[in-house]
């Protein structure tokens, strides 16, 4: 049955509308409207239908006087007239009056009281109300009385297609973010993952304003209070070390770091569970139940048994669930002022060390150049790794330009003393095609040696490259491991390929030379031109 709850403000008229339904009413509908399915574990599997990841090409911010000077215009965030988001706000708006039913999530962004951002789903499918059931906060009975007008309204029509007759969209695919308004348009893709994207880059833009620092990063806290961030872009690790079952969770993927400390910005998590198994991933394994998403997975027809090593529909295969499905998690989710900051890196041409300590401005360059490298062969012709540089491990969320950022993370970092630490969980003893992969037992023993405080007092040597400090010994790691050069029988090889890296780092970062500090931009690797 579902509540009387009006949109007329916004120019909808559609009576059924279901405000932040229980999942077991969002799963009845999934069932009976959308042909979603429920898997052996409990959790409900979907499809995202033809997208099934992001589409960053297709973000557009609105170009407008109040917000003009703060936004960092360019790839990330392309213009796009007012009247051309009108238009299309209007085309989103007309789908949903379409519609038998429409759901909306009244939820809250950052578990912080002072800072949090109070927003509204509008959207068609019960899959997109559940998954943001479960990535924002879930509001009491009590607040949700007292929500009021919410701070920012997404309306997600990605059933419909854009109206790309106007200035500034090429694509029947829209994502559309107006600051002034307070607006955010879905249109051209159900891909999930864009709410949960659009409403953290609402706090990217938000937050710094306040002199908060928001991050693309994991929490977690040590039983004496210790808190580490992880960061590091897909596919590096960064849920999957966050997930200890020694620590507290704080979160995932999105935080914050205030005057009081860190707190999340979501209430769930969006865990990636291409060739996900209980041994490797308990945690997140486990987290797989009733309320849980299966995004774009497949099941045996019988059994429904999920396959988490089919990527049939996709390699990125997705869970999304509620943050106390993980058993430790830290309710509410915040913690004291971070004492580990981590900077994971898949490194596929095999030549970072396993773990490297970082000095200040080592770890302001390391940031800003958010760097890892991608597999050969996932693409035509593609024979070799390819480096991947996202500033500050999360470019395509960013609003204002990446020096903001990097600038409130080095004053934080000094005034609360975070060491910083660099983890390849890429290759080793070649690059990917002819070494191995650092198997996740080894690298969750050098975060452990991090947390125990050891791997501080253990000796280092510099790294004839990239400079930083190399320790020379780590309980459950073969000391070979830990100078990657030991571990190539093609030394000179292995020397080539560092060189090449390096400066694939060097050009990356000129971009940014310009408005460093001449200490960061002299922490880069150190090599002939």
């Amino acid at each position: 049955m579902s509540e009387k709850f009006g949109l007329k403000q916004y120019g909808i008229r559609v009576p059924d509308v279901f405000r932040n339904a229980a999942p077991a009413v969002l799963y009845e509908h999934a069932l009976a409207y959308e042909g979603d399915r429920i898997t052996a574990s409990g959790a409900i599997t979907t499809d995202s239908g033809a997208k099934k990841g992001r589409s960053p090409q297709q973000k557009r911010v609105v170009k407008e006087r109040s917000t003009e000077k703060d936004v960092w215009w360019g790839n990330v965030n392309i213009p796009i007239p007012a009247a051309s988001f009108k238009r299309n706000r209007a085309v989103a708006i007309e789908f949903l009056n379409t519609c038998e039913r429409l759901y909306v999530v009244d939820g809250l962004a950052g578990w912080d009281l002072q800072s949090r951002i109070k927003v509204r789903i509008i959207c068609s499918r019960p899959y997109h109300a559940l998954f943001m059931h479960n990535m924002l906060i879930r509001p009491t009975a009590e607040e949700l009385a007292q929500f009021g007008k919410p701070d920012y309204v997404v309306f997600n029509a990605g059933c419909s297609k854009a109206d790309w007759s106007v200035d500034g969209v090429d694509s029947g695919t829209l994502v559309v973010l107006n600051f002034a308004t307070g607006q955010f348009v879905i249109l051209g893709t159900q891909y999930a993952g864009e709410m949960k994207k659009g409403v953290f880059t609402i706090a990217n833009y938000l937050m710094p304003k306040r002199g908060i620092l928001s991050m693309h990063c994991s929490a977690n806290e040590g039983p004496s209070g210790d808190v580490s961030l992880f960061f590091g872009l897909s596919g590096t690790g960064k849920t999957t070390l966050s997930a200890d079952s020694h620590r507290a969770l704080i979160g995932d993927d999105e935080h914050c770091w205030s005057d009081d400390g860190i707190f999340n910005i979501e209430g769930g998590c969006y865990a990636k569970c291409i060739n996900l198994t209980e041994e490797k991933e308990p945690e997140i394994f486990r987290a797989i139940r009733f309320g849980t998403i299966l995004e774009n997975t497949v099941q045996d027809p019988v059994t429904r048994e999920t396959d988490y090593a089919d990527s049939s529909m996709t390699e990125n295969t997705r869970a999304s669930y509620p943050i106390e499905f993980i058993p430790n998690a830290k309710i509410p989710c915040v913690g004291g002022h971070p004492k580990n900051i981590v900077f994971l890196a898949c490194d596929a041409f095999g030549v970072l060390p396993p773990v490297s300590r970082l000095t200040p401005e080592q770890a302001m360059y390391h940031f800003i150049s958010g760097y890892t490298a991608r597999v050969a062969g996932t693409e035509v012709d593609v024979t070799e790794p390819t480096a991947t540089f996202s500033a500050c491990f999360g470019a395509p969320f960013l609003v204002w330009h990446p020096a903001r950022y990097a600038e409130l993370l080095a004053e934080k970092m000094r005034t609360h003393k975070a060491e910083a630490w660099l983890v390849n969980t890429g290759w080793s003893g070649g690059s990917a095609g002819i070494g191995e992969r650092m198997s996740i037992k080894l690298t969750r023993a050098i975060i452990d040696a991090i947390h125990d405080g050891s791997l501080l007092k253990t000796p280092t040597k510099t790294d004839p490259v990239f400079g930083f400090q190399v320790p020379t010994k780590c309980a459950g790691v073969p000391s070979k491991s830990l100078t990657p050069r030991n571990t190539w029988q093609d030394k000179a090889a292995f020397d080539a390929t560092a060189a090449k890296l390096a400066h694939l780092f060097i050009d990356n970062f000129k971009k940014y030379a310009s408005v460093s500090s001449q200490e960061t931009a002299a922490a880069g690797p150190n090599v002939p031109v």
